[in-house]
Formats: structure tokens, sequence, C-alpha cells
């Protein structure tokens, strides 16, 4: 797949209907979870159990989860994330949809070629968790493509059918091992790959070197730390 290039992405000359608007802001907070900033667009994706200092946000436009497990979807912390956010858009997959109806939340369900509104485009890829082991039942998973930019996967290696041009790659997890990220990084080629998902590691920047390493040589590898907010 060939990449697309951006402005403060890389190099190529972008098509006129592919240049971005402006900078996207990323905040990476702990593991899967990541604030994105497109114009007036706030989205915070996965605020989950591993994940800290996104509690006290607000001015959110949506708020995304990718799939149902505790790393991804805190239900305790969304409740008053959702309180301190009114009008706030809630979208998750159908397991977690579920979930949280238990729980008294209502959340609109999304299905892969999704499209939505929420102060910037959002789409939606893939429809399964990755493998963990053949005895554990696979949940929906749901990955979004935010501003035509951005791509979370959730716990997945799904390939969009479009360039993407900042990747969150999957880093450490029991459904992946190193070999599967990397093969992941190469087949998206984005021009900026940020690592995402690391809690479960002692010592992430391992991986990270080997990403740095085997990456295609158009991506540049970006670690972001937990708090720190970048421009793309």
């Amino acid at each position: 797949m060939a990449a697309r290039r951006w402005p403060g992405g890389g190099a190529a000359e972008a098509g006129p209907d592919e240049l971005a608007s402006g900078p996207m802001k990323l905040t990476k907070y702990e593991h899967a979870c990541v604030l994105v900033e497109d114009g007036s667009a706030r989205v915070l994706i996965d605020p989950g159990a591993y994940s800290h200092g996104f509690e006290q946000l607000t001015g959110l436009t949506a708020i995304l989860i990718t799939h149902q497990h505790r790393d991804h979807l805190d239900v305790d912390r969304l409740r008053p994330l959702l309180e301190r956010n009114e009008g706030v858009q809630l979208r998750t997959d159908a397991g977690s949809a579920a979930i949280l109806a238990e729980a008294g939340i209502a959340a609109k369900e999304v299905r892969p070629g999704d499209e939505f509104d929420v102060g910037t485009k959002v789409s939606v890829h893939g429809s399964q968790h990755a493998v963990i082991h053949p005895d554990v039942p696979i949940v929906p998973n749901a990955g979004y493509l935010i501003g035509d930019r951005f791509f979370h996967p959730g716990d997945a290696f799904t390939i969009p059918d479009v360039d993407i041009d900042v990747l969150g790659l999957p880093t450490g997890a029991p459904w992946l091992k190193a070999s599967e990220a990397v093969e992941y990084l190469r087949a998206v080629t984005p021009n900026i790959a940020i690592p995402i998902h690391e809690a479960v590691l002692a010592f992430p920047k391992m991986h990270f070197d080997l990403f740095e390493r085997l990456a295609p040589e158009e991506t540049r590898l970006t670690v972001v730390e937990p708090g720190t907010t970048i421009e793309v």
C-alpha cells in the first residue's frame, strides 16, 4: 500500500482533495487511550482500566470504544466522564454497547463501513478482536479512522482499504507477538507510527527499538510518553 503524504507527516505532495486542513493533536494516555483533537473535534478513544489522566477532560465531542475488555472500557470511570461532557457522542462496538446498556448507559453501536461526524469525520473498520487463544471467545472490535488521518485499530490487525497517515500501533498483548506487530506495521505503511497498548510490557523500549529497526523506510516511529501531546 502506498503511503499518502500529509503536511507534517512526510514529503511528497498530496492532491487537492487529500490536503489536511491543519495539524491534528494527539495526546497519549497510558496503554490504548488517545485523545484526538482535529479542528473543533475532541475525540477520546478507549478510556480503559490501565489508562489514567483522561478523567478530568471536558469539551469532548465523542468517546469511542473499540471493544469491551476492561483495558479499553472502564465503565466505572466512563460514567462520570460522560456526566462531565454533556452532549458527547458515545460510539461503541456491539459487545461494549450491550455491556453499557446493562449498566444503564446508552451508546450508539457502530458497524464496519459506518461513517459519522463528531466535529471531524470518523469511519469504522474491522469487526473482530484478534485471536487470543482458540478456547477464548472472540469479541467484536471496531477500528476507528479519525479525520481521514489517525487510525486506532483496537485489538486487531485490521488494514483499512485507504492509506493511513498516522497509525496507533499495538505493541504488547496476549494476542500478539512482536513479529506480528512488525508485519502489521509493514502492511499498513503509515507515515507515522505511534506505539500504543504497551501497559502489559515490563520493557516496552525493546519493542520500540524493534519497530524502529524494521519499519518501512517511509515510516517514522514516534514514541509518545503518557500525558504528552504532539502535533501531526
